[in-house]
C-alpha cells in the first residue's frame, strides 16, 4: 500500500531517525505540511487511521503507532511496544519492551512503561510512575505518583495506585480500591 499519509524529510540523524511531514490533512489538528516527530523507519507509524506522532516524540526499533492513536511531545516508543486505538502518550513518557497501550488509555507525565505490560481502556499511568513485567492497567484506572506496578499485578475498574506505592505479585486492585503512600499491595 502506498504512504500518501507522511513523508521521511531530510538525512536522518547519526542514531538513524528521521523528521516525518504529513502529506494530507490528519484527524482535526494535523495539516498537510505539518513537519511531525522522529521515526526510524515507515514502519513505525502506520500510513492507515489518523496516527500521528508530533514534537519531538520519538518511535524506533520494531515499535508500531497506529489506529488513531498519538504519541507527542518528547515521548519514546522503542523496542517491540505497540501504541494502537486512540491511545495518547505524551510528555516525556517512555514505552518500551512488548509494551502496549491501546483503546483510550493515556500515559502522560514521566513514567515508564516497559515489558509486557498493557495499558488499555481508559486508564491512565502518569507522573512518574513505573509499570513493568506482565502487568496489566485497564478500566478507569490511574497510577500515578512515583506508584510502581509490576510482576503479574492488575490494577483495574476504578481503582487508584499513587504516592510510592508498588503493587506487584499476582496483586489485583480492583474496584474502587486506593492503594496509595507507603502501601505495598503482594
Amino acid at each position: 500500500m502506498a504512504n500518501d499519509k507522511y513523508e521521511l524529510i531530510g538525512d536522518p540523524t547519526i542514531d538513524g531517525i528521521h523528521r516525518i511531514r504529513a502529506l494530507r490533512d490528519i484527524g482535526d489538528s494535523v495539516k498537510a505540511g505539518d513537519v511531525g516527530g522522529w521515526v526510524e523507519s515507515d514502519k513505525n507509524l502506520s500510513c492507515l487511521g489518523d496516527a500521528w506522532i508530533s514534537g519531538n516524540a520519538m518511535v524506533f526499533g520494531d515499535s508500531v503507532v497506529n489506529g488513531n492513536a498519538r504519541v507527542s511531545d518528547s515521548a519514546m516508543v522503542s523496542g517491540n511496544a505497540r501504541v494502537s486505538g486512540n491511545a495518547q502518550i505524551e510528555d516525556s513518557a517512555m514505552l518500551s519492551g512488548n509494551a502496549r497501550v491501546s483503546a483510550n488509555a493515556r500515559v502522560t507525565g514521566n513514567p515508564f512503561v516497559s515489558g509486557d505490560s498493557w495499558i488499555f481502556d481508559n486508564a491512565t499511568v502518569s507522573g512518574n510512575a513505573q509499570v513493568f513485567g506482565d502487568s496489566q492497567v485497564s478500566g478507569n484506572a490511574q497510577v500515578s505518583g512515583n506508584a510502581k506496578v509490576f510482576g503479574n499485578a492488575m490494577v483495574f475498574g476504578d481503582a487508584v495506585v499513587t504516592g510510592d506505592a508498588m503493587v506487584f505479585g499476582d496483586a489485583v486492585v480492583t474496584g474502587d480500591a486506593v492503594v496509595t503512600g507507603d502501601s505495598e499491595e503482594v
